[in-house]
């Protein structure tokens, strides 16, 4: 069971602003997505297990966040080439931020200490944002359940 992680962020609080390299070579900024509901889901490692189910969900539901002005971006620290193959291989209809410098994960505070098998290890917790159309975090998911994580935020919109 994952346990909760202490967030730094709290609903109600302006999220912070960034600029990163996405997959398919773009680069975005948070402030050019004021208006709309921007989903930011961090997640550990692409094309893994539970990352994989996680993604899916929300390529299975992407039609459904359209209707309602939503973007959806996923957040990792893998480079924009892994970003790629695991666009590419799952067919994933939204954009992959590649944040290798951790400046994200570390400004919304889902960068910490995991414990996998024994072993204790920095990495990236499985945290979702729902950050409303005046930049402020509306809603915070700090566990996920990976299958039915798009479904439970699509419900919050």
């Amino acid at each position: 069971m994952a346990k909760e992680i202490e967030l730094k962020l709290k609903e109600g609080d302006k999220a912070p602003a960034f600029t990163v390299a996405t997959s398919g070579g773009g680069k975005i900024s948070l402030a050019d997505y004021l208006g709309k509901n921007v989903i930011l889901y961090f997640y550990p490692r692409d094309d893994t297990p539970g990352c994989t189910k996680e993604a899916c969900a929300f390529r299975d539901y992407f039609a459904d966040f359209k209707k309602k002005g939503t973007v959806i971006f996923g957040v990792s620290t893998d480079n924009v080439k892994s970003h790629d193959k695991f666009v590419e291989k799952f067919k994933l209809p939204f954009t992959l931020l590649a944040d290798e410098d951790k400046k994200i994960v570390e400004a919304y505070g889902v960068w910490g200490e995991k414990s996998f098998m024994g072993r204790k290890y920095m990495g990236t917790n499985r945290v979702t944002f729902l950050i409303g159309i005046d930049g402020k975090i509306k809603k915070i998911w700090p566990t996920v359940k990976p299958e039915e994580h798009a479904a439970e935020v699509l419900a919050a919109l």
